[in-house]
């Protein structure tokens, strides 16, 4: 089976809304957080599921990468 490709427009579908898995791609992988307690309704701390967040992970999560290790993988992601 092929691994599944996002781009963002595909990756914005999967916000965590109206029923929707809620996605969130860092470093060209996606991550299924819709099992978060944290990212219920797809939001966190002001982030929304359906985004690329590398930045967020590297420069504002208190948490780091450590926790992405922990959540299933979807997908890659790659940029329009």
């Amino acid at each position: 089976m092929s691994e599944k490709v996002f781009n963002q427009a595909k990756l914005a579908k999967f916000d965590g809304q109206d029923g929707q898995p809620a996605y969130v791609a860092v470093d060209g992988v996606v991550y299924d957080v819709s099992n978060v307690d944290a990212w219920q309704d797809g939001k966190h701390h002001g982030n929304l599921a359906g985004q690329e967040l590398t930045s967020v992970i590297d420069g504002q999560s208190p948490h780091g990468r450590k926790v992405l290790a922990k959540l299933p993988v979807v997908g890659k992601y790659q940029d329009d």
